[in-house]
């Protein structure tokens, strides 16, 4: 394994310093995880300044969904809630290193999590796309409903009043300019027993919920990143109904507005899906998980694209994106601690540690 991994890391510097690439021209080099609870704040403001400063990060994606202390509707408010104050903590230590900080909450799916019902769902039932599908006393997949998580019904006629006031009020808070809605595997759209959505279009339904957030967004030029997976053709590709679209999603790509920034997630494979969005006119970054040679082999096809397209199309290739899908406390823990082989967080450490040395051309 260490043999490997040298390799890599000496086979990928003498390719990139063939090519000629400089540190400057990626634009975006950036970390998404969890927010942390209330009591780790401060803890995650010194991992920010000893860990994610001095690798280069110039992007922070921080996934607060309904941990947030919301004022205008208090009744979502998760059990492990931010406050005002510690958005400001977060987000001084950010600007002080130049870290952009990117709040997400995760908008039409995503609304549960195998046997929980997210906090939406849980107040307003009457959102939710799919009431006839009860979520189990035991998860497991696959399901005779083809449950993975729930979805609010985009054409309900309250759901955005309430999600855009969740949605300002932590902008507000971070004092953003830039949203991510999350957006990813959606496998609730359209259902044929919502009365709403029954028979409707679902590129057509996704599109127009994008587009949805994007104008409202736009109007205090802000700016919408997703998820792209919805947007591939799982079937045609051969990637799949989670890392693209088995439910026909994904013809929404024709319709949703250009400046929308994709991110592209491919965590197996080192897929090259970005080419596509690129071409379609969209701004990508491309997100990588817990495998090592995966997002090596990542970086390399995003050099190489820059270094050998036209300008437009590489200017629209924004960057790299570390995902981390454990809590921020967990996620911490790994990278402060001493780690035994078969500890199943090694693979996010090895890939977060790997990627930033690339994108630091060391």
């Amino acid at each position: 394994m260490v043999r490997y991994s040298i390799f890599l890391i000496t086979s990928t510097l003498f390719l990139l310093g063939s090519m000629g690439w400089a540190k400057d021209e990626i634009e975006v080099r950036a970390f998404s995880i969890k927010s942390p609870r209330p009591d780790s704040v401060e803890r995650f403001a010194g991992f920010i300044e000893k860990e994610l400063a001095p690798r280069g990060v110039n992007t922070l994606i921080l996934r607060v969904d309904y941990d947030f202390e919301f004022t205008g509707h208090p009744e979502l408010r998760g059990n492990h809630a931010l406050s005002i104050k510690a958005a400001k903590t977060l987000l001084d230590i950010c600007r002080r290193h130049g870290i952009e900080l990117i709040p997400q909450i995760n908008l039409l799916g995503h609304q549960s999590w195998q046997t929980d019902l997210g906090k939406l769902l849980t107040v307003y039932p009457e959102f939710d796309e799919t009431p006839h599908v009860k979520l189990p006393t035991e998860y497991e997949w696959p399901n005779e409903d083809g449950l993975y998580c729930k979805s609010y019904c985009p054409l309900h006629p309250d759901v955005h009043e309430v999600v855009f006031s969740l949605v300002d009020e932590v902008m507000d808070a971070f004092e953003a300019s830039k949203f991510h809605a999350g957006m990813d595997e959606v496998f609730y759209i359209g259902d044929d027993r919502c009365p709403r959505c029954a028979g409707k279009n679902k590129a057509k339904l996704f599109a127009d919920e994008v587009s949805k957030i994007r104008n409202h967004l736009k109007k205090e030029d802000r700016e919408l990143w997703i998820w792209g997976d919805r947007l591939l053709d799982g079937n045609s590709t051969g990637l799949g109904i989670w890392e693209a679209s088995g439910n026909d999603t994904h013809p929404a790509i024709d319709l949703i507005p250009k400046d929308v920034i994709i991110c592209d997630w491919h965590y197996e494979r080192p897929d090259q899906t970005f080419s596509y969005f690129v071409m379609k006119g969209f701004k990508v970054v491309t997100c990588v998980w817990q495998k090592q040679d995966v997002a090596v082999k990542q970086f390399e096809d995003m050099v190489r694209f820059k270094q050998h397209s036209t300008k437009p199309l590489a200017d629209r290739y924004l960057g790299m994106m570390q995902t981390i899908w454990s809590p921020a406390e967990n996620f911490m823990d790994a990278v402060e601690g001493e780690l035994e082989e078969n500890d199943k967080r090694r693979g996010q450490v090895d890939c977060f540690n790997s990627l930033f040395k690339r994108l630091n051309h060391e």
